[in-house]
């Protein structure tokens, strides 16, 4: 018998956010309050993290890095630690403390690490639905759950030049897949050794066990350059696909998609 399904989508902290549940009570108005937590929780964490609104926590800051042993709220104690984390789990690659800000400058930006750990922390409101199938994207970052004997979500990798066309697609039952790149939001990570926009890879996509890393480690790739691929294929439990800019697309030797690394895309 095929499971019932329901998706819910809406824009939040700048970009779509969709929920697609399986399972037997999906149309119940218990579940649509359950989603909504999802939502609401996603919505104050953009209050607080926002770099483009000058209301948000970070926003009056403009852009001061806060200091964890002072900073009151401690979500942003957790996410100045995890920042502080990131940064030495990917050799400075990810590095939020100077990053150019939407108003001109530069400063504290975790926005690279914010996202994937705020919808792990919202999709809790969903943890306990027994017999639900989860698939929680946020702007193409995505974080899936399934029941044991349930099938596993696929999960398209995009063409960053061509929008349209699939790269790869991805089984995955338990887990995360997140993209950073180019071709949605420009050039918009910055290598933290220069300063000056990271323009060697046009995207890379991570697979693995936690949004809040494969969406950190994605995002240093892009900034490491095209020489990422010997670094990811060392994170353990992690798999990736890389795209560079003259178009080869190569993956390690774990990625669990069907395409051979080393192969340019198709014509």
């Amino acid at each position: 018998m095929e499971l019932d399904r329901r998706a819910w989508v809406v824009q939040v902290m700048g970009l779509p956010v969709s929920v697609h549940l399986r399972g037997p009570e999906v149309r119940t108005d218990a579940v649509a309050e359950r989603v909504e937590r999802v939502f609401a929780e996603l919505r104050g964490m953009d209050a607080v993290f926002s770099t483009y609104r000058p209301d948000s926590v970070l926003g009056r800051l403009g852009g001061a890095l806060p200091d964890p042993a002072t900073t009151a709220d401690p979500v942003v104690r957790e996410v100045v630690e995890l920042c502080e984390a990131a940064r030495v789990r990917t050799g400075g690659w990810f590095d939020a403390r100077r990053l150019p800000l939407p108003g001109g400058g530069t400063g504290f930006d975790p926005s690279g690490l914010v996202k994937g750990w705020a919808v792990e922390r919202a999709a809790r409101h969903l943890a306990d639905l027994p017999g639900h199938d989860l698939c929680l994207n946020a702007g193409g970052d995505v974080l899936l759950r399934t029941a044991p004997g349930r099938p596993a979500w696929r999960v398209g990798v995009e063409d960053p030049d061509r929008p349209e066309r699939m790269l790869d697609v991805v089984e995955r039952a338990h887990g995360a897949v997140a993209t950073s790149g180019t071709a949605r939001r420009g050039t918009h990570i910055t290598d933290p050794r220069t300063g000056r926009p990271a323009e060697a890879v046009r995207s890379v996509t991570v697979v693995g066990p936690e949004l809040l890393w494969a969406d950190v480690y994605a995002t240093a790739a892009v900034a490491r350059g095209a020489d990422a691929l010997d670094w990811l294929a060392t994170l353990d439990g992690y798999a990736a696909l890389l795209v560079d800019v003259a178009g080869r697309v190569r993956a390690t030797p774990n990625w669990p998609g069907s395409r051979p690394a080393g192969q340019t895309r198709a014509a």
